[in-house]
């Protein structure tokens, strides 16, 4: 699945180049100031919520909020920052990031397969505060190369792994926030016992947030007194009956 949506991704951007090349909009791109990473090295705990909808694997997951009410709910209710998704196998588009800038001013992940320097452009010019750099679909020269861009725009970058193999090579580059993904992405199944499984083997000077499988305010405990610095959520707010409680609940406020 995730090389079938990679290869999609491929042909979305070298379409979106044509449309709209950088040299069109690169000298319009206004430099971040490095927010999201500021938002969750500053706090106690860090609940990066997710404005997501649609799940390529289970379907439809919410169909109570639009992204911008979600967003809404999420910053009154003890979010540190928020997760877009713009890649359309989660009903998301690039426009969702300026919609909810407009709601809120919590720093916005841009939630999406990342797979050329021009996202990255793209990503500032509509207001995104740090993009999602996955280990599993780039190369050890393309991380470097992308946090270098990221961080010459005031982007920052959570650069995903979802094993030990890809942790060891994303501790080779400059990354200084990484997220352990819980998923397996042979099965699609979550366990996070992933994120404890690997925590003996992160340097001691990342950030670390654990992603996906996380259901309970309990989860989020564990993960926090095991040293994790926050956790980026979806399904496990957006699939609640009551989106705000269950908000408050993994941001550790209940």
């Amino acid at each position: 699945m995730l090389n079938g949506i990679v290869a999609k991704k491929r042909q979305e951007v070298k379409r979106r180049k044509q449309e709209k090349p950088l040299v069109d909009f690169k000298e319009d791109i206004t430099k971040g100031s490095f927010t999201f990473y500021q938002a969750i090295e500053q706090a106690p705990w860090a609940l990066i919520a997710e404005c997501k909808l649609v799940s390529p694997v289970k379907g439809q997951l919410c169909a109570k909020y639009t992204e911008t009410e979600l967003a809404k709910l999420y910053a009154a209710n003890g979010a540190i920052a928020l997760s877009v998704h713009t890649d359309q196998h989660f009903k998301g588009k690039l426009e969702n990031i300026a919609a909810v800038r407009a709601v809120t001013n919590l720093p916005i992940l841009r939630k999406d397969f990342i797979v050329d320097t021009y996202q990255i452009y793209e990503s500032r010019l509509v207001g995104a505060d740090a993009i999602l750099l996955i280990a599993a679909v780039l190369t050890d020269e393309e991380l470097e190369e992308y946090l270098e861009i990221a961080k010459e725009l005031g982007l920052d970058c959570l650069v995903e792994v979802h094993t030990l193999e890809e942790l060891l090579r994303v501790q080779k580059t400059s990354a200084a926030l990484v997220g352990i993904n819980n998923r397996n992405l042979k099965t699609f199944t979550t366990d996070i016992g992933n994120t404890f499984a690997l925590l003996p083997y992160c340097s001691s000077n990342l950030v670390l947030i654990s992603e996906s499988g996380i259901k309970t305010g309990e989860d989020a405990k564990k993960l926090q007194e095991a040293g994790v610095k926050g956790i980026l959520v979806g399904e496990g707010l957006v699939s609640a009956d009551n989106v705000g409680f269950m908000t408050q609940e993994m941001a550790l406020r209940k």
